[in-house]
């Protein structure tokens, strides 16, 4: 059988990438989650683990808002009252209150006029990007963009592709200067945060550049900003890259899987740019949509954010993010410094980094290892996540094991 010829080929490439140490492996599977005590944080407990308790510092979401107990009652009640699922893509009578609702409640929360939500965010990326993308078009991305962005621009097919160096301006405007009559549109696309490093885009030097170049292009230069990894991680308030630069861009795509703690993808902008895309991103117009209960559980976490305890936790996740960030530091760790908190631990060596992750998975730890193609060579790393249920007592534990690692 035909299967059987590929499966031979299949199994000597996975072979490959196993020799070279860049296979992911077999996924851990959390089979219990232990509610805070005392001074701990949340426990995880992982098949194959027995009753061992581990700390997760490799979570996306930032907030620790999957479990709190307002957001449960949110999503629970409108499942009673919407059901489950959808049932049918927003064209097709899938589209539901709480649909509605979230769109505008993200909007307002941005700032802009309109809000879109999708399956998820490399989906919205996707949806966002393709559609845009004209035979006409020029693109023009940071090297270093999130896998979502890479894919978007190879499914679009732009008239002129150019990757300007990592953050460095000079150069993105070199490559727009390159660009000018190429194209009648420039996309110029940026992570907000850059998710294996925590560092960020610089929109307020980014955009004003993009400005400078607009009466170049017959249809403009558009900003457009992936900040899946910024929304409800960073700024006072929870906004994200454009409220810690202080400048907005055109475009702006977030999601509601990572700090909000929930599942989906969203895009804001004008109502003109959403009403287009409604009509044109196939990602949109052929899924369903999130449940209703997962919509109702966002717009619960946007409300949360809000209020003085929201508040409090977004200072909280700051803090911790500086406590660990100096510890490693302290013990002589070499770390990519800033506000996020994703902080990398820098190994620069692939099988370093293998036996880093074991050790720490064998104290306790659950951290994710970077490795060859997902970093560059020679930035292979252990990325830690803090997040807003850690302890001071989970950040100085981990530190001790790293520090008796490194002794």
């Amino acid at each position: 059988m035909a299967l059987e010829k590929l499966s031979k080929a299949l199994q000597i490439e996975i072979g490959v990438l196993n020799a070279k140490g860049n296979a992911k492996g077999e996924e851990l599977v959390i089979t219990e989650i232990i509610k805070p005590e005392g001074v701990k944080g949340p426990r995880y407990l992982i098949d194959g683990y027995g009753d061992k308790k581990f700390i997760k510092m490799n979570a996306n979401s930032y907030l620790g808002m999957s479990m709190h107990p307002d957001i449960v009652e949110a999503e629970e009640t409108a499942a009673h009252k919407y059901g489950v699922g959808p049932g049918a893509v927003r064209f097709i009578s899938g589209t539901h209150t709480p649909h509605i609702e979230l769109e505008k409640k993200l909007a307002e929360f941005h700032g802009r006029e309109a809000g879109m939500i999708f399956s998820s965010a490399y989906v919205t990326s996707l949806g966002v990007i393709f559609p845009l993308t004209t035979k006409e078009t020029v693109v023009i991305s940071d090297e270093l963009n999130h896998n979502c962005i890479i894919q978007a621009m190879r499914l679009s097919r732009p008239a002129a592709k150019l990757i300007y160096k990592h953050n460095d301006m000079a150069d993105l405007k070199a490559k727009l200067e390159e660009a000018a009559g190429k194209g009648k549109r420039c996309l110029v696309i940026t992570d907000g945060i850059f998710s294996m490093r925590g560092d960020h885009s610089p929109f307020n030097e980014l955009v004003p550049i993009c400005q400078e170049f607009n009466d170049k292009f017959e249809e403009g230069v558009i900003t457009i900003a992936d900040d899946s990894h910024g929304v409800g991680a960073i700024g006072k308030t929870g906004r994200g890259t454009e409220e810690y630069t202080g400048v907005k861009v055109d475009i702006l795509i977030g999601t509601m899987g990572k700090a909000f703690g929930v599942n989906g993808g969203y895009v804001v902008s004008s109502k003109t740019v959403l009403d287009y895309l409604r009509e044109k991103a196939p990602m949109y117009i052929y899924s369903n949509p999130i449940t209703c209960s997962e919509a109702a559980a966002v717009i619960k976490v946007l409300e949360f954010i809000d209020t003085p305890e929201g508040k409090e936790r977004i200072a909280h996740l700051a803090a911790m993010t500086k406590k660990f960030e100096k510890g490693l530091v302290n013990l002589g760790y070499e770390t990519i410094p800033g506000p996020h908190p994703v902080v990398p631990l820098m190994v620069r060596d692939t099988a370093k980094t293998a036996d880093l992750v074991k050790y720490l998975t064998e104290n306790g730890v659950l951290a994710t290892g970077l490795n060859f193609p997902v970093v560059p060579k020679g930035d292979e790393e252990i990325r830690f996540q803090i997040n807003g249920n850690h302890t001071e007592a989970d950040i100085d534990a981990v530190l001790e094991i790293l520090k008796n690692y490194k002794n």
